[in-house]
């Protein structure tokens, strides 16, 4: 996709320079499985990640050995082990924003007959915690814990981008980049404005799929990381009074939040 970090910038934001080398090649050896990749080569891996192959070879036996990777011998590639999972597990029962809000998010999707989700930043994307999606029909609830969206054309992204520190933010948007210089001229002008709009609305509302209408909130707490919140509805048409509506029900119950997350 135009405009994703590649594996260069990504280190460097990271700040990983002074980081233990192996530890962190490793890690990028995980997260060049994304989904819709079941198998990975080393080659393959190599290629996602910019790193000698013989650096793979090595790295992607060791994660066979300490149970992240399983190795699928008949085609010489390697797939995420069951272990990934529960880790992400583990995250997720261990969050306190997660386990305080979570039933709060679950009774507000009912009540409003929408959704509602809880996001924070991997790099330049925006992973879902949780996403409780409002639809009789259980094939439309294709949104889910864990799933990621573009941080930069996202309500979620924006929002979380509007609730962190200036000097972040701006590195951030430096990584932001498509095609030619007025799409990236373009796309961050809208940022911005999205931004603004959180600053002085307290939500962003964003299009960012067809017919659907998300509205985003950051959700700030000492000595945890940003969050955003969004709440969207399906199969409509953006306007204003939508738009204006769906950011009064989100402020309303973004405040309801932060009263149970700081009393917690």
């Amino acid at each position: 996709m135009a405009g994703r970090m590649d594996v260069a910038q990504m280190r460097r934001y990271a700040g990983g320079v002074d980081g233990n080398r192996s530890l962190e090649r490793g890690i990028e050896i995980i997260r060049a499985f994304r989904p819709g990749v079941d198998t990975l080569g080393n080659g393959e891996i190599a290629e996602r990640t910019g790193l000698p192959r013989s650096t793979v070879s090595r790295l992607t036996r060791t994660l066979v050995n300490s149970g992240m990777l399983d190795e699928v011998r008949s085609q010489r590639t390697y797939r995420l082990a069951a272990s990934v999972i529960s880790i992400g597990h583990a995250m997720r029962t261990g969050s306190p924003v997660l386990n305080a809000i979570g039933p709060m998010m679950r009774a507000e999707s009912a009540k409003r007959r929408l959704n509602v989700g809880l996001a924070t930043a991997d790099r330049t994307m925006m992973v879902y915690l949780e996403s409780i999606r409002y639809s009789p029909r259980a094939a439309l609830r294709n949104v889910v814990a864990g799933q990621q969206v573009p941080m930069e054309l996202t309500s979620l992204g924006r929002a979380y981008l509007a609730g962190i520190p200036e000097p972040e933010r701006e590195r951030l948007l430096k990584l932001f980049r498509r095609r030619s210089a007025a799409a990236t001229k373009a796309l961050l002008a809208d940022i911005r404005r999205s931004i603004s709009s959180v600053q002085r609305d307290g939500y962003c509302a964003v299009s960012w799929q067809p017919a659907v209408l998300a509205v985003a909130t950051p959700i700030v707490l000492d000595g945890l990381p940003v969050y955003a919140l969004n709440m969207s509805l399906q199969n409509v048409e953006r306007s204003d009074a939508l738009a204006s509506e769906l950011g009064a029900y989100l402020n309303a119950f973004a405040a309801k939040c932060m009263e149970v997350l700081r009393s917690g």
